[in-house]
């Protein structure tokens, strides 16, 4: 039996990134520019959101390299 949880796809909203990254609106549109943070998500004309697992990934990218 497959846990239909892990299969499914969450979309964190921009304020839902900033507090789980710590880093500000403009700081994460920055880095997205740079190509240095995951890209949005478009979900409608005027509204964006990041995959939950690629803010994870990213997460856990910054744990590793600041730990060596």
């Amino acid at each position: 039996m497959t846990d239909q949880r892990s299969n499914r796809v969450m979309i964190l909203r921009r304020k839902q990134v900033e507090n789980r990254t710590g880093l500000s609106r403009s700081t994460i549109y920055l880095r997205v520019a740079q190509g240095t943070f995951p890209k949005a998500v478009s979900l409608g004309a005027r509204a964006v959101g990041w995959l939950e697992s690629e803010v994870d990934e990213w997460l856990n990218a910054r744990v590793e390299l600041s730990r060596g």
